[in-house]
């Protein structure tokens, strides 16, 4: 059974990684996919995609568009409408990580983090309200991180955009209620990702796992399979939630 036939999705930041995987498993359950890449560099990738994406039958289309950028996201999403028609699901993926210490930390750094990191989340959710507010139905689904809710030394940037996150999704989530629009966050662990190779393949990689009940690393599919649970209707009783999908890290 299918359970987004029909449906139209946004994924943002979805040449490579969770994002890629995201669209993928809406696809495979019949959601039409409008998916965001920023760099010329992820042309060829999101070409890829798009191309495997309309191979399970589905419509999709790669659009160049900054989420960070309030008005690439208004183009974006008014583009989506003329080509799709209308909004059913957003996921707001697109994230970067720049670590570093805090007293090392540039303000530029810290800045291009909450841009893409959470002001993108912003941008986007302003933009897909007005279309599922007139249909009166939507899902907004927004990646936080298991560093969100724990912290981790080094990356106080990047918790403290993912942490924003999760107040975000909790106050949209009681704006939109009465709207039958949901909000929700996923709060990812460490997953095999090109943005963390460098732990799962470090010299402390095995002291690492210990401190993951499930003593792995996440893959992205398992990602992609708790944004397909928060897009669809088996959680039509669900808002203003984070799922830790971390292995047990957050316990």
């Amino acid at each position: 059974m299918k359970l987004l036939e029909g449906k139209v999705s946004i994924v943002t930041g979805a040449a490579r990684g969770i994002g890629a995987a995201v669209a993928l498993k809406l696809a495979e359950h019949g959601s039409n996919i409008a998916f965001t890449y920023v760099s010329d560099s992820s042309a060829e990738k999101a070409a890829a995609l798009e191309n495997e994406l309309q191979a399970l039958g589905v419509k999709a289309k790669a659009y160049k568009s900054n989420a960070g950028d309030f008005a690439q996201c208004e183009t974006f999403v008014n583009d989506v409408l003329k080509e799709f028609g209308n909004i059913d699901v957003c996921v707001n993926n697109a994230g970067i990580s720049k670590d570093n210490l805090l007293l090392r930390m540039t303000a530029e750094q810290w800045d291009d983090v909450m841009n893409i990191n959470l002001k993108s989340v912003f941008n986007m959710t302003k933009q897909v309200i007005r279309p599922m507010m007139k249909a009166k139905v939507g899902s907004i689904i927004n990646m936080s991180s298991i560093i969100g809710i724990r912290g981790n030394a080094g990356q106080s940037s990047y918790a403290a955009s993912k942490a924003g996150i999760i107040g975000f999704t909790k106050s949209v989530a009681h704006e939109l209620g009465s709207r039958n629009i949901r909000c929700n966050a996923i709060a990812p662990g460490f997953i095999e990702t090109d943005m963390t190779h460098y732990l799962k393949d470090g010299a402390g990689a095995e002291e690492f796992l210990k401190k993951i009940p499930l003593g792995r690393f996440g893959k992205a599919e398992e990602i992609a399979n708790t944004t397909l649970f928060l897009a669809s209707n088996m959680s039509s009783y669900i808002t203003g939630q984070v799922l830790s999908t971390c292995g047990g890290l957050n316990i």
